[in-house]
């Protein structure tokens, strides 16, 4: 009779197998044909059991402590998935990477941000970037391909996960029962102690009991579809990461075939036009600089605020094309001795200096329009992304220089670390502080728009004479208000220092006050 070890390595190989994959000589490769063969990765190995507690854990971290909102339980569901992604990597003999240490760092710096900050934008901004960068972190992606993919392939270690899961537990659970039974009756018997003797020392001393109550959860039985919810959410993703950890695939192996090169005067003329338009333009902004924009405004016809809009997201669509004409002129680049990449060195090196030129100009122009209406998120949000831009064209001026082999994950680091400084950078909170510097300096201020604005504003806001503090805190107060008391892994510390100042000194200006001053109005970009 087969062992029972042997039994479910035979099935494992035998499913393995069945969904087009083959196995010869300790290497996996794909049979079927096709793009998915030339990335499968080697078969994994079975999953350990070190894997399969930590993936449990992060379910149900992630259904204790994610029912009620984003904050420090976001990071602490987190770790049990980095413990497990850390097992299966070492089953699979994979050692980490000076790379692989930086992406996962990158990635759970990121996951710290919704514990700092209240503001919801750019925290889902960090949470989808760090997406990206544990995706870089399991993958090893070092191309193009496979850095724009990586993160699609946890859709498929998703699923083939499970797979991986379940064969190593029917493997465990024919002939085993002795070596796990033990371990899920005493976890059993640790619950019931726990609960049992906290729930009489709960009960006997109020103190103890506000403590446990803060620690520890609030689950009610409304909540229940949530938090199975969140724990299939938690446990799926754990499993996709250790899955993706022992046998990753190898986007890396999918290539771009370079476009047919063109002849010098076809590739080059197109581009030499576009440098002197570029050249012509800086040039009327060097002269706008040192003749003073009152001329300009006089002979255009164009207000103060269209001028310094318009221009702006006109410059700022003029970088992002930019970008893209150099990727392609890349592709069918003439490349046929040293004079050519001579040319394109030229050519592509002078558009760039071109454009640095011009994403300055777009950035004095939105620093022109702050000066005159204040600073939003949506002024800070795009001059961040004007800002990563200047970076992304300095990195390919220096791949042209110095090779192009470290570029993509030169600008997918830039990338995170850029969501990183916006987030702790707190943008509600810078916001504030502009427009409260304003308020001081000339007593212009948007009440209205302090409403939307998050707990991160609040130190800011507080610095406001009444009663334009109370007005510009009302929105903030009464939401804080409305969400009442929030647990410590749910809050950010954004959040709790608000509640601080606005437990010290709370909201006193009457509504009819707020009113006069504007409060409640409706707001209107200029």
């Amino acid at each position: 009779m087969m062992p029972a070890r042997d039994a479910g390595a035979e099935a494992w190989r035998a499913w393995y197998a069945q969904h087009g994959y083959v196995q010869t000589a300790g290497k996996g490769a794909a049979a079927s044909p096709g793009w998915a063969a030339t990335v499968q990765g080697a078969a994994p190995a079975p999953v350990r059991t070190g894997t399969l507690v930590a993936a449990v854990l992060s379910g149900l971290t992630a259904a204790l402590l994610l029912g009620d909102g984003l904050g420090a339980g976001l990071l602490l569901a987190v770790l049990p998935a980095v413990a497990a992604a850390y097992v299966a990597a070492r089953a699979a003999g994979r050692r980490a990477r000076p790379w692989t240490l930086v992406w996962s760092l990158g990635c759970l710096a990121l996951l710290a941000v919704p514990a700092l900050r209240d503001s919801a934008w750019p925290s889902s901004l960090a949470v989808l970037a760090a997406v990206g960068l544990a995706a870089l972190a399991l993958y090893g992606s070092r191309t193009w391909p496979g850095v724009l993919l990586s993160p699609f392939g946890f859709v498929d270690g998703a699923v083939t996960g499970v797979q991986w899961a379940w064969a190593g537990l029917r493997e465990r659970g024919s002939g085993s029962r002795d070596r796990w039974w033990p371990v899920v009756r005493a976890a059993g018997v640790a619950v019931v102690l726990l609960v049992l003797f906290g729930s009489l020392f709960a009960s006997a001393d109020a103190a103890f009991a506000d403590l446990l109550g803060g620690l520890t959860p609030d689950v009610t039985v409304g909540d229940s579809p949530l938090r199975v919810l969140l724990f299939l959410l938690g446990l799926l993703s754990a499993l996709a990461v250790a899955r993706v950890a022992a046998a990753p695939l190898r986007w890396d192996r999918l290539t771009i075939t370079p476009g047919r090169p063109r002849s010098r005067v076809e590739w080059a003329l197109p581009l030499v036009v576009l440098d002197l338009l570029f050249a012509g333009f800086i040039a009327v902004q060097l002269a706008v600089l040192f003749g003073g924009y009152a001329k300009v405004l006089e002979h255009t016809g164009l207000t103060y605020a269209e001028y310094a809009r318009q221009g702006f997201w006109q410059l700022l669509w003029a970088t992002l094309l930019t970008l893209v004409v150099i990727a392609l002129a890349l592709r069918w680049a003439p490349r046929s001795g040293p004079g050519d990449t001579r040319l394109v060195r030229g050519v592509l090196g002078t558009l760039c200096l071109l454009t640095l030129v011009v994403v300055a100009s777009a950035l004095r122009r939105m620093d022109l329009y702050v000066d005159a209406y204040g600073l939003t998120r949506l002024r800070v949000s795009v001059a961040a992304m004007e800002l990563w831009l200047g970076l992304v064209v300095v990195l390919l001026m220096a791949a042209g220089v110095l090779g192009a082999r470290w570029l993509p994950r030169a600008v997918v680091a830039s990338a995170g670390a850029a969501v990183l400084a916006f987030g702790l950078l707190s943008p509600d909170g810078l916001v504030a502080r502009q427009n409260v510097a304003r308020f001081q300096q000339d007593r212009e201020i948007d009440l209205a728009y302090f409403q939307s604005l998050s707990a991160d504003a609040v130190p800011a806001l507080d610095q406001l004479p009444e009663p334009h503090r109370s007005c510009a805190l009302r929105g903030i107060n009464n939401g804080l208000a409305d969400a009442g008391r929030v647990p410590w892994y749910a809050t950010s510390l954004g959040e709790q220092r608000a509640r601080r100042i606005l437990r010290e000194r709370p909201v006193t200006a009457p509504y009819e006050v707020c009113a006069k001053l504007g409060t409640f109005g409706s707001r209107t970009e200029r």
